[in-house]
């Protein structure tokens, strides 16, 4: 693995599926990155991050340094990997990636699979999502199709970009930002509910 150290809009929600009934989810893009930090915290910095390749000068890095003018750029044959590996296990609740056709063009990518697992060794697909000329911020929920799935629990993410706009070899993409549920959100509740709905109702008012 490479390692490198430290158009048409419309809105990706959040709650926007994955693979259900056979299908994908067919997103575009945010111009606003919407996340509820309230119940939702950035957990990237806490994982060991690889790429499967880069070219020099566009590497890892550019996924997490907060800059929308840098990108990754792979450097390799498809599928494009990203592994978001964690010391511990994790509970992840939401995936948002900032990727954009207009500037991009052919490195844009059209279809990205996420998975989920203890390790490379046992990797299982959760999500598949298609892009439709993206510009901005995608949110992909990491939920799963039972309403109470609402996060996944893994020690690693890995998103593969298995194909790009206008038959594009390499890719980019320009930020990537995993979300979990905060901890104990709600002061003094011994109980850790994980379910924004749980937690709006667990106080006397």
């Amino acid at each position: 693995m490479a390692t490198e150290s430290e158009g048409e809009e419309e809105v990706a929600t959040a709650a926007a599926g994955g693979a259900e009934g056979g299908g994908a989810a067919r997103l575009r893009g945010s111009a606003e990155l919407e996340v509820d930090k309230e119940w939702l915290r950035e957990v990237g910095k806490n994982a060991a991050w690889t790429v499967s390749s880069f070219k020099p000068g566009n590497g890892v890095s550019c996924l997490v340094d907060s800059n929308l003018d840098t990108f990754w750029q792979s450097d390799g044959a498809q599928p494009h990997l990203v592994n978001i590996q964690f010391e511990k296990k994790v509970k992840l609740q939401l995936l948002v990636l900032y990727i954009d056709f207009k500037l991009d063009e052919s490195y844009t990518p059209s279809k990205i699979s996420i998975r989920a697992g203890d390790g490379f060794h046992n990797l299982k697909e959760i999500k598949t999502v298609e892009l439709v000329k993206p510009v901005g911020w995608v949110h992909v929920s990491l939920s799963g199709t039972d309403p109470r799935e609402i996060f996944v629990n893994t020690f690693m993410l890995q998103i593969g970009i298995l194909s790009n706009h206008l038959n594009g070899r390499d890719t980019h993409v320009r930020q990537i930002k995993i979300y979990g549920p905060r901890p104990n959100p709600v002061p003094h509740q011994p109980f850790h509910f994980t379910s924004q709905e749980f937690q709006t109702y667990s106080t006397i008012r």
